[in-house]
């Protein structure tokens, strides 16, 4: 029997308590600067601070950044377009995690269902 290697991962938990400037928003997505700033621009970013060398963006920006990059490459959205389908897509995923802690909710307080 052949023995499996085991491979290790590691990575960078990305929430709203890790912060990035826009140098290193862009290495994580691999882009210029100019893209970072045509997306806050068009509403699609919204990091903290005045202007681009005080911009400050959460670790969900990197993500949000990745999909509306994804979009923009594969279905050709522009960057409002982009926007308006992100903020949809997170307005769904609030809406069912609501709906799931309201029914885990129901459910400790009628166990008999």
């Amino acid at each position: 029997m052949e023995e499996r290697g085991i491979r290790e991962l590691s990575g960078t938990l990305l929430d709203e308590r890790t912060v990035f400037t826009l140098h290193e928003l862009c290495i994580a997505c691999g882009v210029h600067a100019e893209i970072v700033i045509e997306m806050v621009e068009e509403g699609v970013l919204d990091p903290r601070g005045a202007d681009p060398a005080d911009w400050r963006f959460s670790g969900n920006a990197v993500t949000r950044a990745q999909k509306a990059l994804k979009l923009a490459r594969d279905l050709r959205v522009n960057w409002p377009g982009a926007a308006l389908a992100l903020d949809l897509l997170e307005e769904i995923e609030r809406l069912r995690s609501h709906r799931h802690v309201a029914w885990r909710s129901e459910r400790l307080r009628d166990p008999d269902d």
